[in-house]
């Protein structure tokens, strides 16, 4: 069953306040329950806690579109190394 999630990007100014741009929202599905694997990158250390929320919200957004479009010429050379690094990633 898809997951249906709302995801917002705000602007900010320099000083981390609210910037006058108007935020990006959009609605996506997904196959995975993204807190979870957000959860799961942090307590893998995969990459500097900091940094875990946007390597796997990023990583999955990506990797969502790219399975629609696996078999366009702009993804397939991807594929098969996506799927490696899928792999290593998941054997950590």
């Amino acid at each position: 069953m898809p997951h249906r999630y709302q995801i917002t990007v705000q602007p900010l100014n320099e000083d981390g306040t609210a910037s006058d741009a108007s935020p990006l929202t959009f609605t996506v599905l997904n196959h995975d329950d993204l807190l979870d694997i957000v959860s799961k990158t942090r307590a893998r250390g995969v990459v500097p806690e900091d940094e875990a929320t946007e390597f796997a919200i990023g990583l999955k957004l990506f990797s969502e579109v790219m399975m629609r479009h696996r078999k366009s010429e702009l993804f397939a050379p991807l594929w098969p190394e996506f799927g490696e690094f899928m792999k290593r990633l998941k054997g950590r």
